[in-house]
């Protein structure tokens, strides 16, 4: 089976790809956590690890770490002596990962969110409140400047990756490759969440810098131990591993190439039929989508009915670099004219690889994500203009297809490695323990207990629906709400499953019907796994945790399946995929 240049016409697709490595003694001290599991204390802690720490680039441009080491440049021979010793704290452990603090903000993205300083060439990092696409280009030197010093170095032959995470109690592996782009109307890459515009600008102004995906997105899929993971296993269980890396979470990661055609369209034709669902990931899928959007406008070639133009591969989208160069060097003339004068000229934005196809200081895109051509509440792309068959032929416009009809994903067949599904709490920093309990009073049954430990053991045995409130002085167990109340306060258009989960009821009941506030990042923090950690924040503030139990994975699928999307933040699945690993870059893909 052929894997197709533009997935829009196929199934299910992973497309082997270059991936980029770091070729440190120890790869594990310049791996991360995903980025939005990263806390203030963490990116120090993950700097002292090694200064070339992949967080420079996922998180580049806080003054929280000012005081850092400066050159971000470290030849691959001065490794070992570039090292520092680890900091007493455990970095890449995402059940610690809120270190008392929540996780990543999720506001309008002009937030301070703590970024590791760049300075390649000696220049002081921006302040986090500058614009996202200034913030972004200091992580775009940076990954030019290590793939010209060899501490990042792209592999010579596409593959698809096999990757395995071992430890106490836990096994996974799966497949990272290029994943086909797909409009969930097609049903075959499924999301279960919906995603907030903040961290998608966020992430789009990275993507779009840096032009490169530098961390992949969690998919399942329900594979029934078919042929792609078998050979996985094979793989895994035979042949020697490029990478191993034990991280100070306890596990282990190995990381093997597969680059036989022959295996790579084996493991497609297995895929072709199937669905995936996004474990981890919908706020960065969704930047793929828009990404792709705003790539395919600015490199459209421009056709009639009468003279249809084909689609240009890959290849003539984007030459890739040859290897041992290096694929991020900027152009000679980096004070180009501005994008609209070379479209005039007949030139393409792309002739320049690794620089944001909008130049060094536009916003990426001309919109955020919501605006024409963005994101609409749900996640879904709004549409940007006239195409198709009400346009007239010369308004009719031929997206070429290129790296951006793709996206960096770790694929897991569920059957054979079956996810953990965590918790994710909530913390209302206006709202006072003492106050929450009685106005819940209203509309539940309230049990009081001293502390969060005797709270938690009576949530497990609870039926639910039910929450625990912790703050600083004690616990209070919600359950049995009023019927009437909550059948009044829960969408007629949504299903019986989407109405029962527990993330639902928290937002469309308990939020503003019995508290009178909405359920978004102004006013609700959040606290991936942790309950301990969660009342620590919930104390510091003044307000209330509000501490759930995991969602039921048949029903994240279910509602999935069903074309619904859980409330935002309602699933946290693991193990989650280590950053910093294999990096793809769309000059090198």
């Amino acid at each position: 089976m052929g894997i197709p240049e533009r997935p829009g016409q196929d199934g299910l697709v992973l497309r082997p790809f270059r991936g980029v490595r770091f070729t440190v003694e120890d790869p594990a001290k310049v791996t991360s956590p995903p980025y939005d599991l990263i806390s203030d204390a963490d990116v120090r802690t993950l700097l002292d690890l090694h200064p070339n720490n992949v967080v420079r680039l996922i998180l580049p441009c806080s003054a929280e770490i000012d005081s850092a080491t400066t050159s971000s440049t470290i030849p691959p021979q001065q490794d070992a002596k570039a090292t520092t010793a680890p900091a007493t704290g455990r970095p890449g452990d995402a059940e610690r990962q809120t270190a008392g603090q929540p996780s990543r903000p999720e506001g309008d993205g002009e937030q301070s969110w703590p970024c590791a300083p760049l300075t390649p060439s000696g220049r002081r990092p921006l302040p986090a409140t500058a614009p996202l696409h200034l913030r972004y280009v200091q992580a775009r030197d940076t990954l030019r400047a290590w793939l010209e010093a060899g501490v990042l170095v792209p592999d010579e032959e596409p593959a698809l990756y096999v990757y395995e995470q071992s430890g106490p109690g836990t096994l996974q592996r799966g497949l990272i490759g290029d994943v086909g782009l797909r409009d969930p109307a097609d049903h075959v890459i499924l999301p279960h969440e919906d995603v907030m515009p903040g961290p998608v600008a966020d992430r789009l102004a990275l993507m779009s810098t840096t032009q490169a995906n530098l961390e992949p997105i969690f998919l399942l899929y329900d594979g029934g131990y078919g042929a792609a993971t078998r050979l996985v296993d094979e793989t895994a269980d035979n042949r020697p591993p490029l990478v191993e890396a034990r991280t100070e979470d306890g596990l282990t990661h190995r990381l093997w190439a597969i680059t036989d055609p022959a295996e790579i369209a084996a493991i497609n034709a297995d895929l072709h039929d199937r669905q995936a669902l996004i474990a981890d990931g919908h706020h960065r899928y969704a930047t793929y989508r828009v990404l792709q959007r705003q790539e395919q406008t600015t490199h459209e070639q421009p056709t009639t009915s009468q003279s249809p133009t084909p689609p240009a591969s890959p290849a003539e989208s984007a030459t890739p670099a040859e290897p041992g160069t290096s694929p991020l060097r900027p152009t000679a003339d980096e004070s180009r004219p501005p994008q609209s004068d070379r479209q005039a000229e007949g030139r393409t934005s792309h002739e320049g690889v690794g620089t944001s196809p909008t130049g060094d200081n536009a916003p990426p895109g001309g919109s955020e994500p919501g605006e024409g051509g963005g994101l609409t509440k749900s996640g879904e792309l709004a549409n940007s203009g006239r195409r198709g068959e009400d346009a007239s032929p010369q308004e009719r416009h031929r997206p070429v297809a290129g790296p951006w009809d793709f996206g960096l994903a770790l694929l897991v067949d569920s059957s054979a490695y079956p996810p953990v599904l965590k918790a994710i709490h909530r913390v209302i920093p206006g709202l006072p323990l003492r106050e929450a309990a009685a106005k819940a009073k209203g509309a539940w049954r309230v049990e009081d207990f001293a502390d969060l430990a005797q709270g938690l053991a009576a949530l497990k045995d609870a039926p639910d629906p039910a929450f625990l409130l912790a703050g600083a002085e004690g616990a209070h167990l919600l359950t049995s709400p009023d019927p009437l109340q909550l059948a009044r306060a829960m969408p007629a258009d949504r299903s019986d499953r989407w109405n029962s989960l527990n993330t639902s009821i928290l937002s469309e009941f308990v939020l503003p019907k019995v508290w009178g506030m909405q359920d978004d990042e102004q006013a609700v923090r959040i606290v991936h796994h942790d309950a301990e950690a969660a009342l620590r924040v919930a104390v510091s503030t003044g307000g209330t945790a509000v501490i759930l139990k995991p969602l039921a994975v048949e029903d994240v699928l279910a509602v999935a399946a069903g074309g619904e999307r859980v409330p935002r933040k309602s699933t946290s699945f693991g193990p989650k995929p280590r950053t910093g690993l294999v990096l793809r870059t769309f000059a090198i893909d």
